[in-house]
């Protein structure tokens, strides 16, 4: 240390010639490093850490047998315990899908899961209208923004085709029985008449009609009668 601070002690008294600052910069930044690393090598070295003791990984077989082998972090990375066990019953927890056959989506307590072979427009469109799903129905909800606290019908239809990049804005039922091309779908199909508009995508279908859940928008297994609607899809889908 005193050998560093007689070598500033040059370095200051060198600081008129050409280039002195910078020298005294240059050199100072130096001799911080050199001391930095001399108290690293002063420093007592570190108590050796005690070696974690491995816990033992319960089988597939143990776990099947005997779920409560498992340890109690595995719910969570902070070791929280979760409750395995919900309100809903075993019909409502599984996943659906219509029986008609064909490549449609399944509904998986109120939110749907496209088709692996679906394209991307179409997996979109279901994402976003996942992301709506349980809102509350409000007249006009939905088109002074896609993004809204409420959505009506056409407006939740609207930001589900808004998901798939099919539109760049909220859409009135009446806009919607113009949009796109005549007739249904393959994979989207979009009803509409002057006081209503649903859609059918992947097989599911996506209405605020009301149900036992109240209205809004929502994902239904059965369909609904399109007399009296326009049906439309975007093409190529």
């Amino acid at each position: 240390m005193l050998h560093s601070v007689a070598v500033l002690q040059v370095v200051v008294a060198l600081a008129g010639a050409s280039g002195g600052n910078q020298a005294v910069a240059t050199i100072g930044d130096g001799l911080a490093l050199m001391e930095a690393r001399q108290r690293i090598e002063q420093a007592p070295p570190a108590e050796p850490q005690a070696v974690a003791k491995k816990t033992k990984v319960p089988s597939p077989e143990e776990i099947a047998a005997d779920p409560s082998v498992l340890p109690p972090a595995s719910a969570g990375s902070n070791g929280t315990h979760v409750p395995h066990n919900s309100s809903l019953g075993r019909d409502q927890i599984f996943a659906h899908r219509r029986s008609d056959g064909g490549s449609s989506a399944i509904l998986l307590t109120g939110v749907a899961l496209a088709p692996t072979d679906a394209p991307a427009p179409v997996v979109g469109a279901i994402d976003a209208a996942n992301t709506i799903v349980g809102r509350p129905y409000v007249w006009g909800g939905g088109h002074a923004s896609f993004y809204s606290n409420s959505y009506d019908c056409s407006g939740a239809v609207s930001f589900a085709l808004f998901g798939g990049g099919l539109i760049p804005r909220p859409l009135t039922s009446g806009d919607l029985m113009h949009w796109g091309a005549p007739g249904p779908g393959k994979w989207i199909t979009v009803y509409a008449n002057p006081g209503h508009t649903f859609a059918e995508i992947a097989g599911l279908r996506f209405d605020t009609v009301g149900d036992e859940q109240g209205t809004g928008p929502r994902w239904h297994l059965s369909t609904a009668s399109t007399a009296g609607f326009v049906a439309r899809h975007p093409p190529g889908l």
